[in-house]
């Protein structure tokens, strides 16, 4: 199992509009908007990073998403 946390900056406005559709998506276990430089976080959790890039590529290309940065969790 993989697991991250998906940085998000949205357009100036549509942070909920975006957190919306992100919690629609497949793989992603909650998202919430934050303040800070960012807007929004998503936690993610799939099977492979084939997968997380999947995820992560459809938040980046959604509507009203500027920029991402994906944090993956690391085993200890």
């Amino acid at each position: 199992m993989v697991e991250a946390c998906v940085l998000i900056r949205s357009e100036k406005g549509r942070f909920v509009e975006v957190v919306q559709k992100i919690k629609q998506l497949k793989g992603v276990k909650d998202a919430y908007p934050v303040l800070g430089r960012f807007d929004a976080i998503a936690h993610v959790s799939v099977s492979d990073t084939r997968e997380l890039g999947d995820v992560v590529m459809k938040i980046g290309n959604m509507a009203g998403v500027v920029f991402t940065e994906t944090l993956v969790e690391v085993e200890t």
